[in-house]
């Protein structure tokens, strides 16, 4: 198989097979990312990415999971992902679920027939940053993503039979719209409805200077921060989770039910004296 690096996947994809549709973001105008800076985005050759699968398919043949790289990878237009899904439908006999990141943009750009198609074709979970409710903290930071379009796409997904898996980071408003940053994103959240959610803490990538005016939260307001959302979320049915590196308190849990168990977690850890009043914190080595 032709993996490039770097490679990047969603924790929970652990176990899954990785296939890189493409190499890069069409994107990656995002300054709180590195994933992808410096690659240039590349569209894989058809003929040899069917010939990958083909081999993919006879090596490892009871392949269960199937997860789709590089950045959003809904991009591809429509005709050109049901071929690829098809023929990893023909490869793998026992394949039961593909999962890919995805931006809203490209979700919408689908429509409810197409997904609905993919659906058939066993994309099952689509990964996407929201990052922030606040438009003006996506902007700040150049995501040329809209909150309205985000919060429309992960509800297509829902009407589409489509799982979506959201992310947030703690800490992207900094000091100036960290309130906004709060209030907007439990309130994009609320719509949304996700079916998972992820909590991480914004680190500066080196080599990614901030934004004109933003000054960094501290390790205290972080955590303060998630609280904060955590406490005005109103989630019918989502898996949470804040257990990435970058959080100073592992969390999981399921909204609604363990919701004020979450909200008693980080009550106690604010209330330590165990985090950085001052400054970042232990900055975690992040690969």
């Amino acid at each position: 198989m032709k993996l490039r690096e770097p490679l990047f996947r969603p924790p929970a994809e652990a176990e899954s097979l990785i296939f890189q549709v493409a190499f890069g973001c069409p994107h990656n105008s995002c300054r709180f990312c590195g994933m992808y800076k410096g690659v240039r985005y590349e569209l894989r050759d058809p003929e040899e990415f069917s010939a990958e699968i083909r081999e993919a398919g006879r090596e490892f043949p009871s392949t269960g999971r199937i997860f789709l790289a590089d950045g959003d990878v809904l991009y591809l237009p429509a005709d050109r992902l049901k071929e690829i899904l098809r023929e990893l439908n023909a490869a793998f006999p026992r394949l039961a679920r593909i999962n890919s990141y995805a931006n809203g943009s490209s979700i919408l750009a689908k429509g409810p027939a197409e997904l609905a198609e993919l659906k058939n074709l066993r994309l099952h979970t689509l990964y996407m940053g929201l990052e922030s409710g606040s438009q003006n903290v996506l902007d700040r930071f150049g995501k040329t993503e809209q909150v309205e379009g985000m919060v429309r796409a992960v509800r297509l997904l829902r009407d589409a039979g489509l799982k979506s898996s959201v992310m947030i980071l703690t800490g992207l408003g900094g000091k100036e719209l960290r309130k906004e940053h709060i209030e907007q994103t439990a309130e994009a959240l609320n719509r949304m409805q996700p079916d998972l959610l992820s909590a991480l803490r914004f680190i500066p990538i080196p080599g990614l200077p901030f934004p004109s005016g933003y000054t960094p939260v501290t390790e205290y307001e972080a955590v303060e921060e998630l609280r904060e959302i955590v406490a005005r979320l109103e989630l019918d049915r989502t898996v949470f989770r804040a257990n990435h590196a970058s959080n100073p308190l592992p969390l999981a849990g399921r909204f609604p039910k363990d919701r004020e168990g979450i909200l008693h977690e980080l009550n106690m850890e604010l209330a330590s004296g165990d985090l950085d009043r001052r400054g970042p914190g232990a900055i975690p080595f992040l690969l």
